[in-house]
């Protein structure tokens, strides 16, 4: 005890600044996301400014603001948008239970090929609708225009992964056909 007694001052000052950074990144008072980045940068400059005071943990405090602002990009986003989980651990429970439903419903062990060619569809229309069940209204609201280019998107990859297995049944077959396409003389327009 007598020997670490000189690291404790040190030690508390840092144990208060990161209770401090827990304390606004939990926003208990559910401020508006512009509100916590501010405070938190603020709190992330002072620290910085008096690392001195942390004594031999500075470096760790150092550590601890680069980390944050490594993560700074992504770490206000669930303050802004309502419903969007805090922390790893709630979204990796989200996507966990998504994972369940669907291999409890399909009987399969692992992902099924349709969460490639349409995850993104299914993913987020499944967890949507775990929110809340879509009205009339919501549905009359979608641009026809973004549906017309998602569904582009998901026949595109649709397609090529046809191509990909016809490729994989007959090499030679699928070759030949896509050296008759290409030797083929154009008609003029």
């Amino acid at each position: 005890m007598d020997s670490t007694a000189p690291l404790w001052p040190a030690v508390e000052c840092a144990y208060v600044w990161v209770h401090a950074a827990a304390r606004l990144l939990n926003n208990d008072q559910g401020e508006h996301a512009s509100t916590v980045r501010r405070r938190f940068d603020g709190l992330l400059g002072a620290m910085l400014r008096h690392r001195h005071q942390a004594g031999a943990v500075a470096p760790a405090i150092e550590h601890f603001a680069k980390v944050a602002r490594s993560y700074r990009p992504g770490l206000f986003h669930c303050y802004a948008v309502p419903g969007l989980p805090r922390t790893n651990n709630d979204l990796e429970q989200l996507f966990g239970s998504q994972r369940y439903h669907e291999r409890r419903a399909t009987g399969r062990k692992a992902a099924s090929p349709a969460v490639v060619l349409r995850g993104e569809v299914h993913l987020i229309a499944a967890i949507a609708t775990r929110q809340h069940s879509p009205t009339a209204r919501d549905l009359g609201r979608v641009s026809r225009e973004n549906w017309s280019a998602l569904r582009r998107r998901l026949e595109q990859r649709r397609h090529a992964r046809t191509l990909r297995t016809q490729f994989r049944r007959n090499p030679q077959a699928y070759l030949a056909d896509l050296e008759q396409l290409a030797c083929q003389l154009t008609l003029p327009t």
